[in-house]
C-alpha cells in the first residue's frame, strides 16, 4: 500500500486530478445537507476539532472522490462512510484480488469495440503487467499519440522551454520581419504587445517608418499535411494568431485561414499602425530573416510543461504538430513533417520506450497510417512515472480527468469520474482511450485500449468508458 501511495504522489493523478475534481464537484453542491458539510477552520491543519466544535467531516463530493481508494481510506471521513449500496457493491470490505480478465475480457467482446480491440494494463508502481490482448498488434492510436509527442517533446526540448515569435530589424533598418517559432497559442492580445515593443524599439533608434515582412520560421515546412487537404483541418504554419481562426466561436463550425501566416503579418501591420509606426507598403510580404538582423522584441510562450498539458487536456491538433516540429528542429532533422516524425521516433527510443509495432506518422494522429500498440502506450505511462524521468511527469498531469475536464468533462456520469485520466483517440471507425485510473486497493494503473472497425463513436466510447471505470471497481491485482 505505501508503494502504491508513492506512486500516486509520484505520477500525479492524487493531486492533480482526485482533489481537484473534489473541489470542481464541491463547487456544484449549492444545497448538500448541514451535516455534510465540510466544517473544517480555514487554516488549521490538525485535522482535529476545537472545544464545543462539530469534528470535521467530509465534504459532499469526499464519498465520490475517496471512494476508489477503498475503506481504509473512507474510514479516516466521518460522513463518508459507504452506504448499503456501497456494501452491495463490495466497496465495504477488501475483496481479494480479482484476476484482471475476469473483468475486462466481457467488456472488451462489447461488438461495439468491433472486431478484436486491443488492450493492456499494468501496475505502475512496479511496472508490473496486470492484462494484455493483442497488446503488440499495431494499430492506429489516433489522439492518443498525442502522449508520445508530448514526452518526446518534454525529453528533447525540456519542460522550461519556450516557443518564441521575434521581430527583427533588417541590417539596412529598412523593413522589421516578424517570425514565427511555433506558438500556435499566440493571440491578439499578445501580438499587440509585440507590436508595443517593436515600434518602442524603434523609436528608440529614431526609426518612424518600416516596412514589414513575415518569415514563417525555420524550415520552411509545407502547410498541408502529405496525406492531402482537409478543409476540416487548418493549415499548419509556426506563425499563427489564434491559431488560424476566423472567429471567436467555441461551438459549431470553426472557420479558419486559408493563409495563418499572412493574416497573422497583417494583423501585426495593423497593430503597428496603432502604435504610430509608419508602414510603408499596402501590405506584409514573406521575407527570410537576413543574416545580421537585430532582435528587437520577442514574445515568449508558457513553459512546455503548460504547453503539452493544454495539448493534452484539449486534444490541441495545431500545438501537437508544433512541437513534432518543434523536436524534430532540435535534432537536426528540420521542422518538416518527415523531420518531425524522425526527431519524435528518435526521442521515444532514446527514453527507452520499445518500439516494436510503433510508427510515429504526425504529431497528433490524424494521419490513419501511425501505428501504435496498446504495449508500448502502458508502456509510455509507466515511463512518464518513472522517479528518474521528472520530467516527463507532465505526460500525466495533462491527461483529461473523467467527468471534469478537456476531452473527457461529460463522459463519466457517475463510476470513474475523478479517478479515471485519460487520453482520447477518435477517428471514422477508430476509437482509443489510455490513461490512468486508481482502483480500490489504491494501485494507480495504466491503462490503453486500441479499437478499429468500430461503426459507432459514441457507443464504442461508452463501451471503453466501461471498461475503464471497472479497472477503478475490479481491486485487480
Amino acid at each position: 500500500m505505501a508503494a502504491a501511495m508513492g506512486a500516486i504522489l509520484l505520477s500525479g493523478p492524487w493531486d492533480a486530478g482526485q482533489r481537484e475534481a473534489e473541489r470542481a464537484r464541491a463547487a456544484v453542491v449549492a444545497d448538500a445537507p448541514t451535516g455534510s458539510r465540510d466544517t473544517g477552520t480555514a487554516g488549521d491543519r490538525s485535522g482535529g476539532s476545537r472545544p464545543g466544535e462539530e469534528p470535521p467531516v467530509a465534504a459532499p463530493s469526499a464519498g465520490p472522490v475517496l471512494e476508489p481508494l477503498g475503506p481504509r481510506v473512507i474510514d479516516f471521513f466521518p460522513g463518508a462512510e459507504p452506504t448499503p449500496a456501497d456494501r452491495d457493491r463490495g466497496i465495504a470490505g477488501n475483496p481479494a484480488p480479482v484476476d484482471p480478465a475476469s473483468v475486462l475480457d466481457p467488456l472488451l467482446d462489447d461488438p461495439a469495440l468491433g472486431p478484436d480491440p486491443a488492450a493492456s494494463v499494468i501496475d505502475l508502481a512496479d511496472g508490473r503487467p496486470l492484462y494484455t490482448r493483442n497488446g503488440d498488434r499495431s494499430m492506429a492510436p489516433a489522439s492518443t499519440v498525442k502522449a508520445a509527442t508530448a514526452a518526446a517533446a518534454l525529453h528533447t526540448l525540456g519542460p522550461d522551454h519556450r516557443l518564441t515569435t521575434r521581430v527583427v530589424l533588417d541590417p539596412d533598418r529598412e523593413r522589421v520581419i516578424l517570425v514565427g517559432g511555433g506558438d500556435t497559442g499566440l493571440g491578439h492580445r499578445e501580438l499587440g504587445r509585440l507590436a508595443a515593443r517593436t515600434a518602442e524599439a524603434l523609436r528608440e533608434r529614431g526609426i518612424d517608418a518600416v516596412g514589414v515582412g513575415w518569415d514563417a520560421g525555420p524550415g520552411k515546412a509545407p502547410s498541408h499535411h502529405p496525406i492531402g487537404v482537409n478543409h476540416n483541418i487548418a493549415p499548419f504554419t509556426p506563425l499563427m494568431v489564434n491559431g488560424g481562426r476566423l472567429d471567436d466561436s467555441t461551438t459549431g463550425p470553426a472557420p479558419r485561414s486559408a493563409d495563418p501566416a499572412a493574416d497573422a503579418a497583417g494583423a501585426f501591420v495593423r497593430l503597428l499602425k496603432g502604435e504610430g509606426v509608419e508602414v510603408r507598403g499596402s501590405s506584409a510580404a514573406p521575407r527570410p530573416v537576413p543574416g545580421k538582423a537585430e532582435e528587437v522584441a520577442v514574445h515568449r510562450s508558457a513553459p512546455l510543461a503548460v504547453l503539452v498539458e493544454e495539448m493534452l487536456t484539449d486534444s490541441d491538433n495545431d500545438m501537437a504538430e508544433s512541437l513534432a516540429r518543434a523536436v524534430g528542429e532540435a535534432r537536426g532533422h528540420g521542422a518538416g513533417l518527415a523531420g518531425a516524425t524522425r526527431g519524435v521516433t528518435e526521442a521515444l527510443t532514446d527514453i527507452g520506450l520499445p518500439m516494436d509495432g510503433v510508427r510515429v506518422a504526425d504529431g497528433s494522429g490524424l494521419d490513419r497510417s501511425g501505428r501504435m500498440t496498446t504495449d508500448a502506450l502502458v508502456g509510455l505511462l509507466g515511463l512518464a512515472a518513472d522517479p528518474g524521468r521528472p520530467e516527463l511527469r507532465t505526460v500525466l498531469t495533462g491527461l483529461p480527468v473523467a467527468g471534469f475536464t478537456g476531452t473527457l468533462d461529460s463522459r463519466y456520469p457517475d463510476v470513474g469520474a475523478g479517478v479515471v485520466r485519460a487520453k482520447t483517440g477518435t477517428l471514422t471507425g477508430v476509437n482509443a482511450l489510455a490513461g490512468t485510473v486508481v482502483d480500490t486497493e489504491g494501485r494507480v494503473l495504466a491503462f490503453a485500449f486500441l479499437t478499429e472497425g468500430t461503426v459507432s463513436a459514441t457507443a464504442a466510447q461508452d463501451a471503453l468508458d466501461r471498461a475503464a471505470a471497472a479497472l477503478s471497481r475490479c481491486g485487480c491485482g
